[in-house]
């Protein structure tokens, strides 16, 4: 048996997390809460433009080691405010269909990979409903882990990825419908 064989409900189950998604940010729109506008925010913007950041990662107060945070100085600076991670992106306008294909590719990376545990521990001859819930469970987990590393490392608030995770229940159940109703029989 190879994924190969899996080809139909991959892309289904990609076309239907995508379909969800769809709907969580375009009809829903429950995480439009999570962003909150800074109240001088053309001074920020100003402030950070004018010293010519290239896309990437950025933190204030910035160190480069535990040794350092150690420091009185580097404490008081934590003590003082602000603790910020800063994304920088690329000036232009958002590139969606970029966005967009990028996430359509990783459903399908996410639905292939929970096929091929599928495979590997249950075969081909598997129950359709215990592959279609043996999926789900790893589609769920796979779209969740994510969101938690972010709240307990980057400070991203809880609320938000509490939402994330109920988005991934969402991914969860709709790939979980789509390999238990596409699982091939014999």
């Amino acid at each position: 048996m190879t994924l190969l064989q899996l080809w139909l409900p991959i892309l289904v189950a990609a076309i239907g997390v995508f379909f969800a998604s769809s709907l969580i940010h375009m009809v829903f729109k429950w995480h439009n809460s999570e962003y909150r506008a800074l109240p001088n925010e053309d001074e920020v913007r100003n402030a950070l433009g004018s010293v010519k950041l290239n896309p990437g990662l950025y933190s204030t107060p910035h160190c480069t080691d535990m040794k350092e945070i150690q420091t009185d100085a580097m404490q008081q600076k934590f003590i003082q405010g602000p603790v910020a991670l800063i994304t920088i992106r690329a000036p232009g306008a958002p590139a969606m269909g970029k966005y967009l294909l990028q996430w359509f590719i990783l459903n399908i990376v996410i639905a292939s990979l929970g096929g091929l545990l599928a495979l590997q521990t249950m075969g081909i001859q598997a129950n359709p409903h215990y592959a279609g819930h043996f999926i789900g469970l790893f589609t769920m987990i796979a779209y969740a882990c994510g969101s938690v590393q972010e709240s307990i490392w980057m400070g991203r608030p809880w609320s938000a990825t509490l939402k994330n995770i109920l988005d991934s229940l969402i991914y969860g159940a709709v790939s979980a419908v789509v390999f238990w109703q596409l699982w091939p029989s014999h």
